[in-house]
């Protein structure tokens, strides 16, 4: 096939916005979630069918930016004192969501008869939560305050520094050095950095915003401060160790308190702008290839399989307090992979510590689930009434 066009920015903004938008259409008419039909519609425009457009460095960028602030925007929207409230159920749900996963992908690898290292670097790659997905579902269904969905959050959150450490320890054997000390100090940044932000982020930017906003003439001062705190916190969050999502989320729930509706509007419409450019740019890169071999489309059913399954069971074991239909959401809500997996993958890759049929199994694998978590999530949560109805 003769490669996609080169196309100008606005051409290439046109198409895939315009895509997004027709499919998500289709799809709330068939009465299923909006964003699979913006993923789909990725998948249709991409590589795999019309070949439309490519996954190239701009729309990488533009993908990131639809994630921080799709983050951001659900940050506003949570009480920081309404997570810290659920932490230690959070804590639960996320420690056996990551043993049950990386048990069940290694397991099956060993099975179909690869190497210790090479599965152990699948088991890793279904072990962390792609928060975005869900975040969109609950924020479009506004259950955002819902308990069930407030476990989700904060367990994802600590996800992401489990899911670090996995990937540590897993990075070393495949080294063939294990170090336990560098191992600590890859959990310890992280972890402080979240405490703190989700303790006293909320109490100090509101008394700092305020202040700020005195001094500054511009008419949308108090926006311009929640852009800078949003990008600040984004970049500290990588240099911590854990993804710029983590920090975009947290800069939202410090300052949903103390900031105007006007904030949250501006904010919101910058969300509608860029997320169709994160869930295309999904699709965009799932790559049908891995279907050619008969026995790959059976590895990659089971393990695809076994993602959706592990984190059922896992998270939905540590919240079996809070009755079996919220342990239900919160093991769908932890479902999707999405780029946490394809890390992984990429890295195992690039050490060559993971073959490259392997390789697709686990990226198309990390990908898929992104698409059926809203599914699952839209089931799970019918029976409750949205805000307002």
């Amino acid at each position: 096939m003769p490669p996609a066009p080169e196309l100008s920015l606005p051409v290439l903004m046109l198409v895939v916005f315009a895509a997004a938008k027709l499919f998500s259409e289709i799809f709330e008419r068939l009465g299923m979630p909006g964003l699979v039909g913006e993923i789909l519609a990725g998948v249709v425009i991409g590589p795999s069918l019309l070949h439309w457009v490519t996954p190239v460095p701009i729309l990488q960028d533009l993908s990131e930016l639809g994630v921080l602030f799709l983050l951001f925007n659900v940050g506003l929207e949570v009480k920081s004192s309404e997570l810290l409230k659920v932490g230690g159920t959070a804590f639960l749900v996320a420690i056996i969501g990551v043993l049950v996963p990386l048990g069940m992908g290694w397991v099956i690898l060993r099975a179909w008869g690869y190497g210790q290292i090479e599965s152990i670097f699948v088991g890793a790659a279904l072990v962390a939560t792609s928060v975005g997905i869900t975040a969109q579902v609950l924020s479009a269904k506004k259950m955002l305050h819902e308990k069930s969905s407030q476990i989700i959050l904060a367990a994802a959150v600590i996800d992401d520094v489990l899911g670090l450490i996995v990937l540590a320890v897993v990075s070393s054997m495949a080294r063939g050095e294990f170090k336990v000390i560098d191992i600590g100090l890859t959990a310890i940044l992280p972890i402080v950095f979240m405490i703190v932000m989700a303790k006293w982020g909320s109490h100090t930017v509101s008394r700092a915003v305020p202040m700020l906003q005195a001094r500054l003439r511009a008419s949308e001062a108090q926006f311009h401060l929640a852009i800078v705190l949003l990008f600040a916190l984004s970049v500290v969050s990588m240099h911590t160790g854990v993804a710029a999502i983590v920090g975009a989320f947290l800069a939202g729930m410090s300052l949903g308190e103390s900031v105007s509706k006007r904030v949250h509007t501006l904010v919101h419409g910058t969300t509608e702008l860029l997320v169709p450019f994160f869930l295309v740019g999904i699709g965009l890169k799932i790559d049908l290839s891995v279907f050619k071999d008969s026995s790959m489309i059976l590895l990659t059913a089971i393990v695809l399989l076994a993602a959706v399954v592990s984190k059922l069971i896992g998270c939905g074991a540590g919240a079996l307090s809070l009755g079996l239909r919220d342990a239900i959401r919160i093991g769908f809500g932890m479902v999707p992979r999405g780029e946490v997996g394809m890390v992984v993958a990429q890295l195992g890759l690039a050490m060559g510590a993971v073959s490259k049929p392997i390789y697709g199994v686990v990226v198309f694998t990390a990908l898929a689930t992104t698409l059926v978590a809203p599914p699952l999530l839209n089931l799970a949560y019918r029976q409750t009434p949205t805000v307002g109805d």
